[in-house]
């Protein structure tokens, strides 16, 4: 049987809502819009070497009101923003320009994020060509190279935990993010130890193997720095203990276990672990350890 159109449009007027707006008709079809969906969250920035370029920072679909304000003025953010501006930053020599960050991800660790998820839409401006820009943010890190004297051989004290990103139990160096906006690498190196080998180091034993690197380079280490934000400080701790000292240490349980940290500790000579692990952690030690000692950059061991 014909529908009336005339008769459905006469019903629905006398049953319509005060959002009436909502309703769209054209050549006697009627439809409904209908959207669930909240206004974007947006915020506007304007660096201090670019007052005339503004950066819209933009919460992606899913992302709460809180966690963007948290991601905008997180340090993570603030302290990338500042990356790009430095002598070798992207945006130093005015080739290129940062359109847009879509956050697209917080991860909170308590009251302060851990992790940032975010796109930024960067362009180079001679060709308008946009460059790859997803950047998982971590901040900086610290890892200690533990050299431990026994009987005229040299051991480095490992962590061996559960990695799930890579899916596998990772032999490594004990390490760990720094948990403040103070910058205070050394401290955080001697209670990474602390937490995860469980002895306690003086903060005057460290040597720091990334200081030897340039300054232009920051004198830290990147990682991945592809698709990640980390930088590393890698510190050196050299003592001479009894046999006893490597036999108790060796698969010795420590961590957070409250914090899902399930570390066991292992001991390996040092002539075997450049090629004991793939952790590129231990890697760049070795390396950094083996060019300071060729060049004589090493304090002299105390007794």
């Amino acid at each position: 049987m014909a529908t009336n159109v005339r008769a459905v449009c006469g019903a629905l007027k006398r049953f319509s809502r005060p959002h009436a707006s909502n309703w769209v008709w054209k050549k006697k079809v009627f439809c409904c819009k209908m959207s669930t969906e909240s206004p974007s969250l947006t915020h506007t920035i304007t660096l201090p070497n670019k007052p005339n370029e503004p950066v819209h920072i933009v919460a992606a679909p899913g992302v709460s009101h809180s966690d963007f304000w948290n991601a905008v003025e997180s340090s993570l953010l603030k302290q990338w923003l500042h990356n790009l501006q430095t002598d070798n930053g992207i945006l130093a020599d005015g080739t290129m320009t940062l359109r847009q960050v879509l956050v697209q991800g917080v991860d909170m660790f308590g009251k302060r994020i851990g992790f940032l998820k975010f796109k930024a839409d960067i362009f180079d401006k001679e060709t308008g060509k946009k460059i790859p820009g997803i950047v998982f943010a971590r901040g900086p890190a610290v890892a200690v190279l533990i050299l431990l004297e026994s009987e005229g051989e040299t051991y480095a004290v490992l962590t061996e935990q559960p990695r799930v990103p890579v899916g596998r139990i990772i032999l490594e160096l004990p390490a760990g993010m720094l948990d403040d906006n103070k910058g205070d690498f050394v401290g955080t190196a001697v209670r990474e130890v602390e937490e995860e080998i469980g002895i306690k180091l003086n903060v005057e034993d460290m040597v720091d193997l990334t200081a030897f690197l340039d300054s232009t380079t920051g004198c830290r280490v990147f990682p991945s720095g592809g698709g990640c934000d980390e930088e590393i400080s890698i510190f050196l701790y050299r003592g001479r203990v009894d046999k006893e000292i490597i036999t108790q240490l060796e698969g010795k349980e420590t961590g957070l276990r409250e914090h899902g940290e399930l570390i066991k500790v292992r001991v390996v000579p040092y002539k075997k672990l450049w090629h004991t692990t793939a952790d590129c952690k231990v890697l760049v030690a070795v390396a950094l350890l083996e060019m300071a000692m060729k060049e004589g950059l090493l304090p002299t061991l105390s007794t």
